[in-house]
C-alpha cells in the first residue's frame, strides 16, 4: 500500500511537470508570436512615416511645377500682349504715313 502511495505521488507529479512544460511552452510561443506583432506593427509605422514624407515631398514638387507653368504662361501672355501693342502702334503708323 505504502508503494502505491509512492507511485500515485509520483504520477501526480510527472503529470503536473509535463504540464509545467506544456503551459511554459504555450507562453513562449504566444510571447514569441506578440513579439512578432510588435515588430511588424513598428515596420507598419516606419512605412506609414516614410510614406507621408514622399508625400509631402512630391506635394512640394508639385507645387514648384505648378508654380513654374504659372510663371511660364504668363511670361508667353505677357509676350503676346507686347506683340499686340507692337502690331497696333506698326499699324497706327502706316495710317498716319497714309495720311500724311
Amino acid at each position: 500500500m505504502k508503494n502505491t502511495k509512492y507511485i500515485i505521488i509520483a504520477l501526480a507529479a510527472l503529470i503536473t511537470v509535463g504540464c509545467n512544460k506544456d503551459k511554459a511552452a504555450i507562453e513562449d510561443s504566444k510571447e514569441a508570436t506578440k513579439e512578432a506583432i510588435d515588430t511588424r506593427k513598428e515596420e507598419v509605422n516606419a512605412e506609414a512615416k516614410e510614406a507621408t514624407l514622399q508625400t509631402e515631398v512630391n506635394a512640394e514638387i508639385d507645387k514648384a511645377r505648378i508654380e513654374a507653368d504659372k510663371k511660364s504662361m504668363q511670361a508667353e501672355l505677357d509676350a503676346e500682349k507686347k506683340k499686340i501693342d507692337a502690331e497696333a502702334e506698326a499699324a497706327k503708323a502706316q495710317v498716319d504715313a497714309e495720311v500724311e
